[in-house]
């Protein structure tokens, strides 16, 4: 085997890959990814927001509400009373489906997220 001091395995991986090790004016990993959390949020609030407006007849009354507390994140889908058929569905099929594309996008994320539906 090769036997190199570490310095010389950093230049390898450089040649090898073409990347650069950060500099001491990159980014902090916490602020991107504080930054990647926050826009991952808003996707999922985009997609209940979009798929609960696609079911309903009064697009005008669904609000989403989205709350992060570390790796999780708590969406809150508030419709009119006479909506919320619509959106659960018969035996809950439809809403069970909504939380698992929610669930899976989370995922694609490294999140965790949960849905409750208010009428």
């Amino acid at each position: 085997m090769d036997e190199r001091e570490p310095d010389d395995m950093v230049e390898v991986e450089q040649e090898v890959t073409g990347v650069e090790p950060p500099g001491p004016d990159a980014p902090q990993a916490e602020e991107a990814s504080d930054e990647a959390m926050e826009a991952a949020v808003e996707d999922l609030r985009g997609l209940v927001t979009y798929l609960a407006k696609a079911l309903t007849d009064d697009q005008d009354a669904v609000e989403v509400d989205a709350q992060r507390r570390g790796s999780s994140v708590h969406l809150s889908l508030r419709l009119a009373e006479d909506e919320l058929g619509k959106v659960i569905g018969r035996q809950g099929r439809i809403a069970r489906a909504i939380r698992t594309v929610v669930s899976i996008t989370a995922a694609r994320h490294n999140l965790r997220a949960s849905l409750d539906i208010e009428g």
